[in-house]
């Protein structure tokens, strides 16, 4: 087959509705940041459109396209890969493309024709069951008595179970054979730490003690309440700071959600100090690199303040995971929830593996570093274990 005729061939699939799924790999240069591309069907608002997941080496991102914007994004993606794997409802594909763009095809039936979901804002399987009644979520308020989501809580409810979702994911690097240790800094009003709690213990029956820190004292007390009435025996609420928290020489899991500016680097140091297997964070004002850029190349942006307050704010959790990279982390940050319900959407996410970076790494940290006038304060808490 003829690179025009695949091309020719796969629009009129996809101009069809015909597409289950895709995946386009293989990129033609080294210097693409994206490792793959995922293709699936949606519909939004009675319209069908192409939903691209971007999967870069740490974060995924998406777009959706109609299907007549999908001819010119064909083009550019067959420029950047140079291998291609879709179901269609009817037939399975595999293509590859050499560096001229010959084409070496197959493609086989499908033994049973596939039916696509199209709904984007279909039913999700919760980790938590939205019509099962969780004690927890009761007496938080986000559910009635007879276990129904209320209405104006279904926001909170979607965040527990994202968070939820993480918190499934690191089960893999928590220990089997002690007591799992986990401290929340900066608990607030605990929605997520009760969740974490509840699914760890109760759904999964693991030995965890848990400890929920913050410096609020009515809100600590109310807490400690609700884990009483709760019989959560392995949880406990402390009022403290996170600088003055010295009760523990190891952890396994630390959690902090919008700890502000370098409260949440102060976290993330004392992790790494105490070996933590897993760090989950959500960082929140980050104000420290605002008032350090001086990067003259990027003044079109900068020297607008929405621009540069966000700009801040990206590239001060990039430089806090790199960090952690260098440390012996396999760091990520990963969407928490929709840009609908809150703009401070970002987790950073690492599991300790003991790496050590090299010196590519290294330099590259250095140029962005330096590039943007910065001078992190994790660096700074953490440069024994850089050097």
């Amino acid at each position: 087959m003829e690179f025009q005729e695949m091309k020719e061939y796969l629009l009129e699939q996809i101009g069809t509705k015909q597409l289950v799924s895709a995946t386009i790999s293989q990129p033609r240069a080294k210097s693409n940041e994206v490792k793959r591309v995922k293709l699936k069907p949606i519909e939004i608002k009675n319209t069908y459109h192409i939903q691209l997941e971007y999967q870069y080496e740490r974060v995924l991102k998406h777009e959706n396209i109609t299907l007549n914007a999908f001819t010119e994004k064909l083009d550019e993606l067959l420029e950047q890969f140079r291998q291609l794997h879709i179901d269609f409802k009817a037939e399975k594909v595999q293509a590859q493309l050499s560096k001229k763009n010959k084409v070496i095809w197959k493609s086989e039936k499908a033994i049973d024709t596939k039916t696509v979901d199209l709904s984007h804002n279909r039913k999700k399987n919760y980790l938590l069951d939205e019509n099962t009644p969780y004690p927890f979520l009761i007496r938080l308020g986000v559910q009635t008595p007879d276990g129904k989501v209320k209405k104006q809580k279904y926001d909170k409810f979607k965040q527990i179970n994202r968070f939820i979702e993480f918190i499934d994911d690191t089960l893999a690097y928590l220990p089997k054979d002690k007591t799992v240790r986990i401290l929340d800094f900066g608990s607030g009003k605990s929605y997520l730490t009760f969740a974490l709690y509840h699914y760890l213990k109760i759904e999964k029956e693991l030995d965890i003690r848990v400890t929920g820190l913050d410096l609020k004292k009515e809100v600590i007390e109310e807490c400690a309440i609700i884990a009483a009435d709760l019989e959560y025996d392995q949880l406990e609420f402390l009022v403290g700071d996170i600088n003055d928290y010295n009760d523990e020489t190891a952890v396994d899991m630390v959690v902090t959600l919008h700890a502000c500016d370098v409260a949440t680097d102060m976290a993330l140091s004392r992790a790494v100090k105490w070996n933590a297997n897993v760090i989950l964070s959500v960082p929140c004002c980050q104000h420290e690199l605002n008032t350090q850029l001086d990067a003259p190349g990027l003044n079109i942006m900068l020297k607008h303040g929405l621009i540069k307050e966000r700009f801040a704010a990206l590239a001060t959790d990039s430089i806090r995971a790199e960090i952690l990279n260098m440390v012996g982390y396999e760091a990520q940050l990963v969407e928490f929830i929709d840009m609908e319900n809150t703009p401070k959407n970002i987790l950073i996410r690492a599991y300790k593996t003991g790496k050590k970076p090299n010196s590519e790494q290294m330099a590259s940290y250095q140029q962005f570093k330096q590039m943007l006038n910065a001078k992190p304060f994790l660096e700074n808490e953490l440069k024994e274990y850089l050097n």
